[in-house]
């Protein structure tokens, strides 16, 4: 990095639903492309963005972290807006911060935090349709949070990876992990230093079985311990999932991300 090239953080959110994902493919709409593209414009030379989770098709954020290098001088406002005014109206800058040159969005995380939104309804949802996992039946959230807790520490968790999981090793730590109720919404929280490939979808697969009382709460200890995908339940749809919060040093003193969940003028919740 030269002494012009200065690195710089932005903070997003974005609705996932007509994206392959945030990693840039080739001929597929993907956020990363999106963010590149909008923040290229606004240096005016092409600009190469790492995001600090690289959510699948379909996954929400509400406040996932990038960072970039670039030559150009710009108000730190002049990024966010001019950021915008080059995106698609379901993907939002929200703050741009000028950071150390050591700091990398993926690397330097502490820990990230995924929520996951499930609509227990007897009808099937219009709005929120892209935005939540529906089920017909309602669920038992205090069995879903006992259960959970057994999956909270270091752990091999390769009963909740996907099969074409390319991480070398599977063992992660959970840090916690709750499950609330409030309304027609049971929302399922887990805070982790890192994620497997559709780690959070196959947990909370494995809890709503919990919940309908197809699986009882002291068989999610036995299904970590057997260390065997086949053993947890079906993985959640992705429209449920929203990377919910990405923790970083103090040092390094980011901008909060928006306190209001997406779903809490619509739900309440």
């Amino acid at each position: 990095m030269n002494s012009t090239t200065r690195r710089l953080a932005v903070g997003l959110e974005y609705d996932g639903t007509r994206y392959a994902g945030w990693q840039q493919q080739p001929g597929l709409a993907t956020i990363q492309e999106s963010l590149q593209r909008a923040l290229s414009a606004v240096a005016d030379h092409a600009v190469v963005v790492t995001g600090a989770g690289r959510t699948d098709a379909g996954v929400h954020a509400v406040a996932q972290v990038a960072h970039f290098d670039t030559t150009a001088e710009r108000p730190l406002r002049g990024w966010v807006l001019g950021a915008n005014s080059q995106l698609p109206a379901d993907i939002a800058v929200h703050w741009a911060a000028e950071v150390d040159p050591s700091f990398h969005a993926r690397h330097a995380a502490l820990g990230r935090s995924y929520r996951y939104l499930v609509l227990q309804r007897a009808t099937r949802p219009a709005i929120l349709r892209d935005r939540a996992c529906w089920v017909r039946m309602p669920l038992d959230a205090p069995s879903m949070e006992r259960a959970a807790q057994a999956l909270v520490g270091e752990h091999d968790f390769s009963s909740f990876r996907a099969v074409e999981c390319q991480s070398a090793t599977a063992m992660r730590r959970i840090d916690s992990i709750s499950v609330r109720a409030e309304g027609p919404v049971v929302t399922v929280e887990v805070t982790a230093n890192a994620f497997l490939h559709h780690m959070v979808r196959n947990i909370v697969g494995t809890l709503i079985e919990v919940g309908s009382g197809e699986r009882n709460p002291e068989s999610v200890a036995a299904t970590l311990a057997a260390r065997d995908r086949t053993q947890a339940g079906v993985t959640a749809p992705a429209a449920g999932l929203y990377l919910w919060r990405v923790r970083y040093p103090d040092a390094f003193r980011l901008p909060e991300a928006p306190a209001m969940p997406p779903w809490a003028m619509i739900t309440g919740a």
